[in-house]
């Protein structure tokens, strides 16, 4: 199989569909000619044309608007905000109309939004933001966010056919950071959780940059046997796999890039805390980002930001418990 970037991955995963579907477009800022801000549909506009490779105005409202009607007349658009952070002025276009026209109406709204997301490069506190939270609480919307570059590819396949709204969170400080072996043609990955490493003791749970961070963190630790889950898809959750994880370890790390408050690691949390209490043997213990914007400065940057330390940390802590 050839090795990949993450970028490149998914890349290769719209192509595919692309080539396959003529029903399947794309649709975002910059995206023709210059090949999108992180070249992601860089040589698209060669292959496909304009009529598919569709440069957008600066209005990411009327881009998920227009991809709503268009998804409604049975084609499958995937709109690129060109970081998740603008995803906002999009916001009533996703919560009010994708996400709830199939309750409204009956209407299939296949739409995938990719979401470039997440800090690590100094972005600022307009660039780097983990939006997800924002939606996890809109019914009708799907959200997954991918680790790996085989993940990458293979959601975003399945995210493409899924004939409901899905958000596609991938993050910026992976593009060519991660690569891996991708298989070639078109295949799906479920919207389900993988164990990214087999452990006994206690249960590492994270999902994009930060399944790195928890396994580099815990690859060198004595103290004891550390399982890495990384959720792949936080709507729908897979609850099974993570009370199957925690009834196996005993002792649970959340680790969330996003805002503590009303993360997707609170719900997690949540979730272990009512259902799988008398499995635990220690409190569940989350590191995530404090409440603050995420800062220019680098230094700042990397203190507010979960890192490795912080998670061993984390981890040492709650095996001595």
């Amino acid at each position: 199989m050839p090795r990949m970037t993450y970028l490149q991955a998914i890349s290769d995963a719209m192509r595919e569909e692309m080539r396959a579907d003529e029903r399947v477009f794309v649709m975002g800022e910059d995206i023709g000619a210059f090949g999108g801000a992180f070249k992601v549909t860089d040589g698209f506009i060669d292959e496909f044309g304009a009529d598919r490779v569709m440069d957008t105005p600066l209005a990411e409202s009327a881009i998920i608007g227009c991809a709503v009607g268009a998804a409604v007349e049975g084609m499958r658009p995937i709109c690129e905000m060109q970081f998740s952070d603008f995803v906002s002025c999009g916001f009533d276009q996703l919560v009010n109309v994708a996400a709830k026209m199939y309750y409204r109406q009956g209407l299939s709204v296949n739409i995938t939004v990719r979401l470039p997301s997440g800090g690590g490069f100094s972005g600022g506190p307009f660039h780097s933001q983990n939006p997800e939270a924002w939606f996890m609480h809109a019914p009708g919307l799907k959200i997954v966010a991918p680790s790996t570059a085989e993940d990458a590819k293979g959601l975003l396949t399945t995210a493409i056919r899924d004939p409901n709204p899905v958000l596609f969170m991938e993050h910026k400080h992976l593009y060519r950071r991660v690569k891996g072996e991708v298989a070639g043609g078109a295949y799906e990955t479920p919207f389900t959780a993988r164990v990214a490493r087999e452990g006994t003791d206690l249960v590492v749970i994270a999902y994009g940059a930060m399944v790195h961070t928890a396994l580099e963190a815990t690859a060198d630790l004595d103290e004891g046997s550390v399982e890495v889950l990384d959720l792949r898809s936080l709507v729908p959750l897979d609850e099974d796999a993570i009370l199957a994880s925690v009834r196996k370890c005993s002792k649970v790390v959340v680790l969330d890039e996003a805002n503590a408050t009303c993360a997707a690691g609170a719900q997690v949390a949540a979730l272990i805390a009512e259902r799988a209490w008398e499995d635990l043997d220690g409190p569940v213990v989350r590191v995530a980002t404090p409440d603050v914007p995420i800062p220019f400065s680098p230094t700042l940057e990397q203190a507010v930001l979960p890192q490795v330390d912080d998670v061993k940390e984390a981890v040492r802590e709650l095996l001595g418990y």
